[in-house]
């Protein structure tokens, strides 16, 4: 039997998290989601003021919704879509060269569905060097999506993808490998 008001009646988070998180719902708005698209850098600096650990040139779209700043990474050069959704409830983690596409959501969340009160779990998500997560993609907690992987359109992962790998559907499998940049432009050489 589930018991709902056990799960409501508790409290997940801190009152320092609590208070951070409506901070950041507060001022998302006005400073992050409403600036022109070409203030990259602007809103890097609003995402490290919450907290994130944001590296040089990434690109955030400002329609794309980040729902606890402090628990995000971005190294080098991620780019990270027009409305893509980063539910960092556990850490997210986003290798540079790494991209996430339009409408792709990390997940980094989920509730323990064999306990009555379900409390909540904070998985971690890692997006390796490289990575491309494409449109529409679903990226469940406690998953690491290895270097160079691609994860198709519309796919749901909630299993590791190894390095190279591409991987399409639902559950997502294995349909290729990805080479190298370099192996692929000497391959065409040929």
């Amino acid at each position: 039997m589930l018991d709902i008001a056990a799960n409501r009646a508790k409290s997940e988070w801190t009152l320092t998290e609590q208070f951070g998180r409506a901070l950041w719902d507060f001022f998302r708005r006005p400073l992050f989601l409403w600036t022109p698209r070409p203030l990259w850098a602007w809103r890097r600096v609003i995402l490290r003021l919450f907290g994130a650990r944001i590296g040089r040139n990434v690109r955030f779209h400002p329609s794309a919704r980040i729902a606890i700043p402090w628990n995000l990474s971005a190294d080098d050069n991620a780019a990270i879509g027009d409305a893509a959704i980063l539910y960092s409830l556990g850490a997210i983690s986003i290798g540079r060269d790494a991209t996430i596409s339009q409408h792709a959501h990390l997940c980094a969340g989920s509730h323990d569905f064999r306990r009555a009160d379900l409390p909540l779990l904070r998985g971690p998500i890692a997006i390796a060097h490289g990575a491309w997560i494409c449109a529409d993609a679903f990226v469940g907690p406690n998953v690491k999506v290895g270097r160079m992987a691609i994860v198709g359109a519309r796919a749901v992962v909630v299993r590791d993808v190894p390095d190279h790998a591409i991987v399409v559907g639902n559950p997502a499998r294995i349909v290729g490998e990805r080479p190298e940049p370099r192996q692929a432009i000497e391959a065409e050489q040929r």
